[in-house]
């Protein structure tokens, strides 16, 4: 990234900000803005998360903000009540509570003398949800969102549930905020309050892991805040991103096919980040597009922000595969709306191991399948985030325990945009049971890069409010859609469809192996193709490089640590995926801050019992400065057995070396269907 130094406006920045709500609670803030907005007011942005302004995202805040507020914009970073210095206490995502407090941070910038009262909220995941969110509630002055790494849909779409399957980012994700939500606020900025405020956290947090578990089914606790529900809420321009490696790649076509407003679509190589930070690259002059967007809806300058393509992506083209990438190959592509004109849907019909040609007319066969517990500790994770290596490796070794699928040699290259659909004539000799289905490209090696993946709970093929058993032995017509993407087959490749019964510790695997027979006669695959021949008619480089303001200083005082490993006990059976997260101590040098993160994330299970899956996260926090130190530590187990999902949780609070707060959870849920 680059680092601008020459601005437009020069800024001002207020450290630390109250910001009332009407029940009495105040929310802390970061503000940035022209030093001439006093005489003369600017449109504000919002930015409203819980992941603490004065120092987990500071540095990311600081290459932003700054750079808006120098481009006439007031922003305002905000920590959600209960996180960073914000009083109260944070019990779950996305609640009522959430919202009415942030209709209550714009009222307030609305009237603040610097704002003119356009307003505009942007976002990278919670952020970009409660964007898209408070739009849909419609609050006076709210112009245009700006969103990255979201979804519309919180049930199906989200880091809870895949096609009705148990993600494991379920759990990683409830461990990450029972950490989050019980962390002090500094007492630089709060004074002697510090440790009444902790101690209300520590008190009265909430375990989410329960929370998430208890709602296993797509019922009002999901629905509340789904977009979905209503695209007609959302009446302000919005402008969309994600990238492919992200676990939010869907959602952006939705916004785009659903929303009647001004919007743009733009979809890179890229994980959980900001574009402008893409990993893997290229990154691109995101911060130049955002500029641009509220030049127009906030300042209404005709600026042509809504000329070319509706929706810009990356067509990756093939790599080996990794479990981590600098750049992937590619070029941008443009399409003009969504669904796009230019693509091509082609049923291809599945034949006896192999994908057919489109209108042949294949023999039935019955295959069978049941897939070892193992078939997924290669997936990666739901979401990489790019540290530690988090994206799926040679997926050969997964389909050895899978039904696999294999074109014959391409002729031509081949190129798809969308989400592949698979149609599966199924049966079962089980009540529960699941398909994990992934879609490969393999190289004239033989080495398989994953390229997408999909999974369904039998449970829930007719829907996901109400699952129902499987019949042993009845045979069912389900689809399987697979995650959207970008992708070029090259000639002399094969494209390979892999079809497991379990995909652990990804998905939660069901309450026993299930045995799978997929009929081939009636079984088919859908693929978007994108003809080759379609011009783009769109620059090479569409965007700027990637820019920003200087980050703020910071001392690594000692080193962080990223793992990934797989192990494999070959005389108790005992398989297990270590990960580390280790990201060191670092100083925040502008206030002598010093804060150490470490996580840990451990996935077990013994041979093929499918009740003997495990998962614990347990996360380590420490602040510092001076004489002033604390520590909180949080464990999140889950177990199960085939009625019921086990949660026990503990959390610990130390000031120094003495422990001073400690508090354990047990929770049996039943399982619904999973």
């Amino acid at each position: 990234m680059r680092t601008v130094t020459s601005l437009p406006r020069q800024i001002t920045v207020d450290e630390h900000v109250w910001i009332p709500m009407s029940d009495g609670i105040r929310l802390a803030a970061k503000l940035w803005r022209p030093i001439a907005a006093d005489d003369r007011p600017v449109p504000g942005v919002l930015e409203y998360i819980p992941y603490r302004k004065r120092d987990l995202t500071a540095v990311r805040d600081s290459i932003h903000h700054p750079y808006m507020a120098a481009h006439g914009y007031a922003c305002v970073r905000v920590d959600l009540r209960g996180t960073g210095e914000s009083e109260g206490v944070l019990a779950d995502e996305y609640l009522e509570q959430e919202h009415r407090d942030a209709e209550d941070v714009l009222a307030w910038m609305r009237e603040q003398p610097w704002c003119d009262g356009r307003l505009g909220m942007m976002g990278i995941s919670w952020g970009a949800f409660n964007s898209l969110q408070v739009a849909a509630r419609r609050p006076p002055g709210l112009r245009a969102i700006v969103i990255s790494s979201f979804t519309d849909d919180r049930y199906s779409d989200d880091m809870h549930y895949m096609g009705g399957a148990l993600l494991s980012d379920n759990i990683a994700e409830s461990a990450t905020m029972f950490a989050y939500s019980t962390l002090p606020p500094d007492p630089a900025l709060v004074g002697d309050r510090w440790r009444e405020m902790w101690f209300e956290r520590l008190e009265n947090c909430s375990l989410w892991a329960a929370n998430w578990l208890e709602h296993q089914r797509r019922d009002e606790y999901w629905r509340r805040a789904s977009v979905c529900e209503n695209y007609a809420d959302v009446r302000v321009p919005v402008l969309a991103s994600s990238g492919w490696a992200d676990g939010y790649s869907n959602a952006v076509a939705r916004l785009l096919a659903h929303l009647d407003v001004p919007r743009k679509g733009l979809i890179g190589p890229w994980s959980h980040r900001y574009p402008h930070l893409g990993e893997p690259g290229p990154a691109i002059g995101y911060l130049q597009e955002v500029v641009r967007w509220w030049d127009r809806w906030l300042r209404d300058i005709d600026n042509g922000v809504m000329d070319g393509p509706m929706l810009y992506t990356w067509m990756q083209d093939s790599v080996p595969p990794s479990t981590a990438y600098e750049q992937r190959p590619g070029r941008w592509v443009g399409e003009p709306s969504w669904p796009s004109p230019h693509l091509r849907p082609v049923e291809y019909p599945l034949a006896r191991h192999r994908i057919g040609n489109p209108g042949e007319d294949v023999p039935a066969a019955d295959l069978g399948l049941e897939s070892p517990l193992s078939v997924g500790q290669f997936a990666g994770k739901w979401a990489s985030y790019s540290a530690p290596p988090d994206l799926p490796y040679d997926q050969r070794e997964e389909d050895g325990g899978s039904l696999v699928f294999d074109t014959g040699e391409l002729t031509e290259r081949c190129e798809i945009l969308g989400a592949p659909i698979l149609t599966l004539e199924v049966s079962a000799d089980k009540p529960v049971a699941m398909i994990a289905a992934r879609l490969s490209d393999v190289d004239p090696d033989g080495r398989a890069t994953r390229v997408t993946y999909g999974l369904l709970n039998l449970t829930h093929r007719d829907g996901h409010d109400d699952p129902r058993p499987v019949e042993p032995g009845a045979r069912y017509r389900v689809t399987v859609q697979l995650n959207a993407v970008a992708q070029a087959f090259p000639a002399g490749h094969r494209i390979r469809l892999s079809v497991s019964s379990s995909y652990w510790p990804l998905a939660w695997p069901p309450p026993e192996p299930a045995r799978l027979i997929v009929h081939t006669g009636g079984s088919s695959l859908r693929l978007p193709i994108r003809p080759i021949a379609e011009s783009d008619e769109i620059p090479p480089q569409p965007f700027g490089p990637p820019e920003g303001s200087e980050p703020m200083p910071t001392t690594q005082i000692t080193p962080g640590e990223q793992r990934w490993t797989v192990s494999r006990d070959l005389i108790d059976y005992h398989s297990a995926l270590n990960i580390v997260k280790d990201a060191g101590l670092l100083r925040f040098d502008e206030h002598d801050l010093q804060v150490d993160r470490r996580v840990r994330e451990h996935y077990r299970w013994q041979a093929d019992d499918f009740c003997s899956a495990t998962a614990e996260t347990a996360w380590s926090m420490t602040f510092s400065r001076g004489d002033w130190l604390t520590r909180t530590e949080t464990r999140t187990h889950v177990t199960c057995t085939p009625t019921d999902f086990v949660v026990h949780a503990q959390l610990d609070g130390f000031e120094g070396e003495q422990r001073t707060y400690s508090r354990n959870w047990k929770r049996r849920i039943p399982r619904d269907h999973v």
